[in-house]
């Protein structure tokens, strides 16, 4: 699956935050490059892009091996609100309904 963010942090702290997020739950870095990261792990593979984008946005792309909703998309979903909260501390999520 695929799966896409955009937030005001810059590409360097948006793969820090994915080192250490993605480190806890076992999952191993892999091939690094400027602004990608590949990680393996039990629950499946993925890949994590930024891209610097419209000035001050920073679009996150992660595309997982696995099909469906698998524990890693939640997991990659649960990181998009780490960098949510990154950004703006002072943010209260609450349900939409």
């Amino acid at each position: 699956m695929r799966h896409f963010h955009r937030t005001h942090i810059p590409p360097a702290d948006v793969l820090a935050l994915a080192d250490e997020y993605f480190a806890t739950l076992g999952l191993t870095r892999g091939a690094v490059q400027e602004r990608a990261r590949t990680y393996t792990g039990a629950l499946g593979t993925m890949t994590l892009k930024v891209k610097p984008e419209g000035g001050h946005y920073t679009f996150i792309d992660v595309e997982t091996d696995q099909p469906g909703e698998s524990r890693l998309d939640r997991n990659v979903k649960r990181y998009f609100v780490k960098v949510h909260r990154n950004a703006d501390p002072d943010h209260k999520l609450e349900a939409a309904y």
